[in-house]
């Protein structure tokens, strides 16, 4: 039998997740066996949940829990159902919810690189990159465009930051990732993979090079909005590449970049 409460009472802590917490609160650094993410919307939640991740709690408008997201509660088992109206809901939690809908979740272990690196050919690494909404749009071009698996730096942004998993659509959910260490350069040339180190340099090799094709194992290397990668890193790489531009034009957003790098190396 479902767990349905009626929201009555905006102080009660076990709406702080929703409406008061911090993405950094959330992800509990000192302890992360504690940490938790916040997934929206039917399709999404239902990602999370394939991949095996627990719900802690639901928050629900209250027109959707026999419409678009019965299916996902039925999902859920006896966990707390909070609803109200939309209008209670907004006044909660300061915006409209996308579908109605918002899952409190238990992060999971991350795995090293290693494991998610096991049979991979095609990984993408991000330094640094800060944006949560680049972070979002990378994995999903990831996981649509063939890469195996996504590498971040310490300094990224976290993929299961709530702009981040809405972005990507739950993909964050669907292709293997992890954070790796400050020695994630060695720990891939370990694993056999060359790295391709996405620069505006002069000494650079189109992405279309049949150098990189032929590559069995390659890292695609992507920086920081603005900076782009550091230095050190580009020199680490066994390669540096661009995208071949037009009109002038000098870069592209480093998500819109990814995509284009993800198409050209894909398996074929």
């Amino acid at each position: 039998m479902q767990n349905i409460i009626e929201i009555k009472d905006f102080s009660a802590p076990e709406l702080d997740i929703y409406a008061r917490l911090t993405e950094v609160q959330l992800l509990n650094r000192e302890y992360p066996e504690k940490g938790m993410f916040i997934a929206e919307s039917p399709k999404v939640i239902e990602r999370a949940l394939a991949a095996g991740y627990e719900p802690v709690s639901v928050l629900v408008e209250d027109k959707h829990i026999e419409g678009e997201a019965k299916e996902v509660l039925e999902k859920c088992g006896d966990i707390p159902i909070f609803t109200a109206s939309f209008d209670v809901l907004k006044e909660l939690t300061g915006f409209p919810l996308t579908r109605g809908l918002l899952c409190a979740m238990k992060r999971k272990p991350l795995l090293s690189t290693e494991e998610i690196c096991a049979g991979a050919q095609r990984i993408a690494v991000l330094e640094e990159v800060m944006n949560p909404t680049n972070i979002g749009a990378i994995i999903r071009s990831a996981a649509a465009l063939g890469m195996d698996a996504v590498v971040l730096t310490p300094g990224c942004s976290n993929p299961l930051y709530r702009r981040a998993i809405r972005v990507s659509m739950g993909t964050v959910f669907q292709i293997p990732w992890t954070i790796a260490g400050e020695n994630w350069h060695e720990e891939l040339k370990k694993l056999g993979f060359k790295t391709a180190a996405m620069a505006l340099c002069d000494d650079t090799l189109s992405i279309e090079d049949e150098r990189l094709e032929k590559e069995e194992k390659i890292a695609i290397v992507l920086g920081t909005e603005g900076d782009g990668l550091a230095a050190k890193t580009i020199a680490e790489c066994d390669y540096t590449v661009k995208i071949p531009m037009y009109h002038g034009v000098d870069s592209l957003n480093v998500a819109a970049a990814s995509a284009v790098a993800f198409w050209e190396l894909r398996r074929r």
